[in-house]
């Protein structure tokens, strides 16, 4: 699949290997390509953040993804849902940050460089983003999977970078009037 991908669609997963190792962390999630969406510019993906104002939030959307890490990548749906069994999540976030230290939950690791030279492999959500694409590219009935076949997949996809998303303006239905809408409503 891999070699159906756009020069921005691959700096995208490169990107989000190294937002993946620069966390520290043992996998590449879908919260990764979103990162790796918002530094890239003069792309497909970038035309359309900044066509929905997502451009001038993206300090705001880098917080909000930060603040799911901290509480162990829970949506605040999932977050309230839990608060409705009697559990409170930023309490346990608390607690636990006091005995291991701040973003503990965030699973990044500190320290030791143990992961030094290892092949970071791509988490169960980063591979359904990626399959995603494939399917909106299809849909759209393009050719190659571009950055912005990306960016649609993290909006069809429950979790944290949907939801982060949308709370900044970028929804599927707005990417695919921003993108030239068409037969993109079939990926959903």
């Amino acid at each position: 699949m891999f070699e159906r991908f756009t020069k921005d669609a691959r700096a995208v997963v490169q990107g989000a290997v190294e937002h993946a190792e620069g966390a520290r962390a043992q996998t590449v999630d879908a919260e990764h390509l979103l990162l790796a969406l918002l530094d890239r510019e003069g792309s497909r993906a970038s035309f359309a953040l900044s066509a929905l104002g997502a451009g001038e939030r993206e300090d705001a959307i880098r917080q909000a993804l930060a603040e799911a890490r901290r509480r162990a990548g829970l949506t605040r749906a999932e977050t309230d849902a839990l608060a409705g069994l009697g559990i409170d999540v930023s309490e346990i976030v608390a607690r636990v940050e006091e005995a291991h230290g701040v973003g503990a939950m965030s699973g990044e690791r500190t320290g030791r460089r143990w992961w030094s030279g290892q092949h970071r492999s791509f988490s169960k959500g980063a591979k359904e983003v990626l399959e995603q694409a494939l399917r909106a590219a299809v849909a759209r009935r393009d050719r190659s999977i571009g950055d912005e076949h990306v960016l649609l997949a993290l909006t069809v996809r429950p979790g944290v970078p949907a939801e982060v998303l949308a709370d900044h303006g970028v929804t599927h239905e707005s990417l695919t009037r921003v993108l030239g809408g068409g037969a993109g409503e079939a990926c959903a």
